[in-house]
């Protein structure tokens, strides 16, 4: 009971956020606001956002659950009303700001509480569900801009009660609040050394979904779309995300992350150039389907990849330092589109995105030459994640259980220090080393007393003759250890 009076909490408010972004974009439009204006208040949100984490995990320590939720809910709701009685870009900024602070205070709320209510078994399929319902409210709430014409007040109303009745399921929950566990941050600096592909698809992601999300309704009312036909263009990706999570998850469960990294993000590329030439509404709707299949499951495969290089200890700190880049890169991206629109044309809208896959693109491509990825056995499973979420969910990862076994012969070589050039594993020239976690026998991560080293012999890119271009063997060693020693960058 407690665990779908959370939900229908959540469904509420991703109700009111889909609605009060598409409405604000839409409205700017017809206010007469400069595009590089719209954009700053559509950027607002995701700065608010990036901002909020940290504020409510800091009041549920001294105020507790309900009272955050409670108080975070009615700022979020007055936000939204004064809209639509103070319309000026400044006042519209300040709200845009509030409401996307207060959103991540409530997720982390919702989050947290969720964490608690999880077993072992249920985490990964109430992270599933949570991913689902924050998709599916968001795309429900484009759909309310049908309800009233977005030049009236109606719909400000509207998105207000929604996000005000996300506090009658919560406050009636007879749950008790749980304690909020937040793990200190890895800096920046060292998650990059350790994992660069995961920072760059991180932030290069989060500028992506920033424009969708942010910019989508200024164009679609830029171009000359209907309420209606903004509406169905902006769910459009919202069902794509649902759509392609499963299967492409499923796939990066079976074989190598980057390549499955590097083929989504060349498809957000293909799609975003041809959309540049789409002049049919139902293209246009077709194309943004595809661009959220792409864009929301490359945030879970970025986190996913990762947590392949990191020990349990690391996961929930990088996982702040993740979400903390995806937010830079979610204020980043609709600024720069916005301003790129009004230089140019609207249909900057999709080659920006396009540019955001792009550098997916071709930094995975150079690791790709440069290093080789951790074997497929020893990946994480790959969990869903929402459309936007906070550090908190990374509680939600499950420990997966790998059986024990005589390990295959993809694992024998990589255990074994040997190349395939047949040299063996002591040649030394040109690497560095790497405390990478392993899982142990058990399957769950953990160093046990009396684990043995384990090398790991990563060739480069290499040229004729099992060389490298240089006329060296270039190889990355990873070395696992029960003592202490210092991480060397892993991907």
């Amino acid at each position: 009971m407690a665990t779908r009076a959370l939900f229908l909490g959540l469904a509420l408010l991703m109700a009111g956020n889909g609605l009060q972004g598409s409405l604000v974009g839409i409205r700017s439009e017809a206010e007469g606001f400069s595009l590089a204006v719209s954009g700053l208040i559509m950027a607002a949100y995701f700065a608010g956002f990036f901002a909020g984490s940290a504020f409510a995990a800091k009041a549920l320590g001294s105020v507790g659950h309900i009272r955050v939720f409670a108080a975070l809910a009615s700022t979020a709701s007055s936000a939204v009303l004064v809209h639509s009685v103070f319309v000026t870009p400044l006042v519209w900024v300040a709200m845009r700001f509030i409401f996307g602070l207060c959103m991540a205070g409530l997720y982390v709320v919702v989050e947290s509480w969720l964490n608690e209510l999880a077993s072992n078994e249920t985490r990964g399929r109430l992270l599933s569900v949570y991913m689902f319902i924050s998709l599916g409210g968001l795309g429900l709430g484009q759909l309310l801009l049908n309800v009233a014409d977005s030049n009236g007040f109606v719909l400000f109303v509207v998105a207000s009660v929604l996000v005000s009745l996300a506090l009658v399921p919560i406050s009636l929950s007879g749950t008790s609040a749980p304690p909020l566990t937040v793990a200190e941050p890895m800096s920046l600096r060292e998650l990059a050394r350790l994992v660069p592909t995961g920072v760059v698809a991180s932030f290069a992601v989060g500028a992506a979904s920033g424009i969708l999300l942010g910019i989508g309704p200024i164009y679609g009312a830029t171009v000359g779309l209907t309420d209606g036909q903004v509406a169905l263009f902006m769910t459009a990706p919202m069902v794509g995300g649902l759509v392609f999570q499963a299967p492409i998850g499923w796939l990066s469960d079976r074989i190598s992350r980057r390549p499955i990294i590097l083929n989504v993000a060349v498809s957000g590329i293909a799609v975003g150039i041809v959309a540049t030439r789409l002049d049919a509404f139902g293209a246009q709707v077709a194309a943004m389907f595809v661009l959220g299949g792409v864009f929301f499951p490359l945030y879970s495969l970025a986190l996913a990849y990762t947590n392949d290089w990191l020990t349990p200890a690391q996961i929930q700190g990088a996982s702040g330092t993740m979400v903390r880049v995806n937010g830079m890169g979610a204020v980043a991206g609709p600024l720069v589109t916005a301003a790129a629109m009004a230089r140019f044309s609207p249909s900057s809208f999709y080659l920006a995105m396009a540019l955001s896959c792009g550098a997916i693109a071709i930094f995975v491509g150079y690791r790709v030459l440069v290093t080789e990825a951790i074997p497929t056995e020893r990946q994480r499973r790959f969990v869903v994640l929402p459309a936007r979420s906070t550090s908190v969910v990374a509680q939600f990862v499950p420990r997966v259980k790998r059986k024990r076994g005589a390990p295959t012969a993809s694992r024998r070589s990589f255990f074994s220090g040997n190349d395939d050039d047949g040299n063996d594993g002591d040649d030394t020239e040109n690497h560095d080393t790497h405390n990478h976690d392993l899982p142990d026998g058990d399957g769950d991560g953990d160093s046990q007393p009396g684990d043995t080293k384990a090398v790991v012999s990563l060739q480069g890119d290499r040229g004729a003759g099992g060389r490298s271009a240089s006329g060296k063997g270039s190889r990355r060693r990873l070395q696992r250890s029960t003592a202490p020693g210092h991480q060397q960058r892993a991907d």
